[in-house]
């Protein structure tokens, strides 16, 4: 559960992953109409806890440079943009994901992380 986050951060990006992955499980049969209208609406309430990132020229600057590991390129845009974040605010941020990989690069940043 998510209860001990007040607020959240994340990329633009991430409503077009979300709404894009909503859509391909409806068409591949995975999710019926009832379940797509309970999927989005769950991540629309979400969104209010939510400040989003733009994906600015210092996101798209960072997420160009090198990492610790390795990244895909929409990964390096979330990443990019927790980064920005947590320099513009000089505190820590906490990283949240459901995939391996991100997570293992999240913390050679020096992310904390939180399993999805």
């Amino acid at each position: 559960t998510l209860d001990f986050f007040a607020f959240g951060y994340a990329s633009t990006l991430l409503k077009v992953e979300v709404f894009r992955s909503i859509d391909r499980l409806r068409l591949q049969g995975k999710l019926s109409d009832d379940e797509v209208a309970l999927q989005v609406k769950a991540f629309l309430d979400l969104t209010h806890f939510i400040s989003e990132v733009p994906i600015s020229h210092w996101v798209l600057s960072r997420a160009s440079a090198p990492f610790p590991t390795v990244v895909r390129t929409l990964d390096a845009i979330h990443l990019a943009s927790a980064w920005v974040i947590q320099e513009e605010q000089k505190s820590p941020l906490t990283f949240l994901t459901h995939d391996a990989q991100l997570k293992r690069a999240a913390q050679a940043m020096g992310f904390e992380t939180v399993d999805l």
